[in-house]
């Protein structure tokens, strides 16, 4: 009977994985329709194209060598579907030990769940370089990105490694639950880099330091990406949770969705206030920006806190994104969608806010697994980024910038009709 209870669950808890997969899977969406409506109409063919290119690069080359090097195993020519051995060796444990419920799942879904995460990681590049940076150099990049130097960090991280052989992160009182530095801040670091490179686009920024606004094309294709990118989140938050077949794990998966849906609410209306007061108006751009960073914020640890603390948590990182987007103008750090303010800066906020609702996290531990993620990811990828530099250039030419890199790029217009 325990036998049949345990296939029962594996099959669940593996279901439920690839339910959770392909929902945060349609987030390359959300961050294909939000990036395309906060650039220019002379640059949305490119964006698209970078969107859906990076997705399939991200899955290749994480099934080549980037799972292997984040858990171990050989992955691209053994196969990782475990199939009936799995089952066997799992219902062999649990009549050795009694079955407690805690579950297995299949190693093809967790692949499926994970690859996901990586092109979730990779996208937040493609928002931050947009406008001005050649595709082949960007997919270039994202070769390295989501083969090495992601895989790598998360090795130290859910992987269980030690850092370079020194010390292991989770031993140090670590704990990131979903992402908001192993996926987002690493993200973001990575696209800082490149922007330092890269610099601003033409027009951006005044000789006597005033900043120019350059807006985007399409609010409502903006706000339908937001909106994607909102569901997913409770794919890349729920599944975060690995099992679904108990009780236990069955109500942390419905507290989870509950505090990731309140966050995202607290964060888009503490960003659109705080717009409110200080440039009186309602800005559409901060409000899609701050339910994003609510998101980022409670994707470190949405199963402890309460639902009035992850709405706070999450309002904190609404507010944080505002003062973010305006500093990084402040010091010329061009980010046409915010990413690097959303995922960097928020996602930074969202690990050191896990010890205030987490007493098994330490600040010690949040606070050099975070300098760890970002050391590693920045410095990793401007050595990247400077040898494509050299290599075969990573900005367009200025005549290409000026008549868009839908043409020059891709030779397509997003929008024939209106040019």
């Amino acid at each position: 009977m325990e036998n049949h209870i345990y296939e029962l669950q594996y099959a669940m808890d593996t279901f439920y994985f690839l339910i959770c997969g392909a929902l945060v899977m349609w987030m390359a969406a959300g961050f294909a329709m939000l990036e395309a409506g906060l650039v220019r109409t002379k640059n949305t063919t490119e964006i698209l194209t970078k969107n859906v290119a990076l997705f399939a690069v991200s899955c290749l080359m994480y099934m080549i060598c980037g799972y292997a090097i984040m858990y171990g195993g050989d992955i691209f020519l053994s196969g990782i579907a475990g199939g009936d051995s799995l089952v066997d060796d799992a219902l062999a444990a649990s009549a050795e030990n009694g079955f407690d419920g805690d579950a297995v799942y299949s190693s093809a879904s967790d692949f499926f769940f994970q690859v996901v995460f990586v092109a979730t990681a990779m996208s937040i590049v493609s928002g931050a370089v947009a406008e001005r940076m050649k595709l082949w150099a960007f997919l270039l990049f994202a070769v390295f990105m989501t083969g090495v130097i992601y895989p790598l960090e998360g090795s130290w991280t859910w992987g269980g490694n030690d850092v370079f052989g020194i010390y292991n992160l989770g031993d140090l009182g670590f704990s990131d639950f979903a992402g908001s530095g192993i996926v987002h801040m690493a993200g973001a670091a990575a696209a800082l880099a490149g922007v330092i490179l890269l610099g601003a686009r033409k027009g951006k920024y005044g000789a006597n330091g005033e900043v120019n606004p350059i807006p985007g094309a399409n609010m409502p294709l903006a706000t339908l990406g937001m909106f994607v990118l909102w569901m997913g989140w409770f794919g890349f938050n729920g599944g975060s949770v690995l099992k679904l077949g108990d009780i236990s794990n069955a109500n942390s998966v419905a507290m989870v969705f509950l505090n990731t849906n309140t966050a995202a609410a607290g964060g888009l209306v503490a960003a659109l206030l705080v717009a409110r007061f200080m440039f009186g108006k309602a800005d559409l751009t901060m409000a899609l920006n701050g339910a994003l960073a609510g998101l980022v914020a409670i994707t470190a640890e949405p199963s402890t806190p309460s639902a009035l603390a992850a709405t706070l948590i999450g309002a904190v990182g609404g507010v944080l994104v505002v003062f973010s987007i305006l500093m990084f103008d402040k010091i010329r750090i061009d980010d046409p969608v915010g990413a690097i303010s959303v995922h960097g800066t928020v996602g930074l906020w969202g690990l050191l806010a896990v010890p205030l609702t987490n007493a098994d996290v330490s600040f010690t531990g949040q606070l050099i697994g975070a300098a760890t993620i970002f050391a590693w990811v920045f410095g990793a990828s401007l050595v990247v980024w400077t040898i494509i530099k050299v290599i075969m250039g990573i900005r367009v030419s200025e005549e290409e910038e000026y008549s868009g890199v839908d043409l020059t790029e891709c030779g397509i217009e997003a929008y024939p009709e209106f040019v």
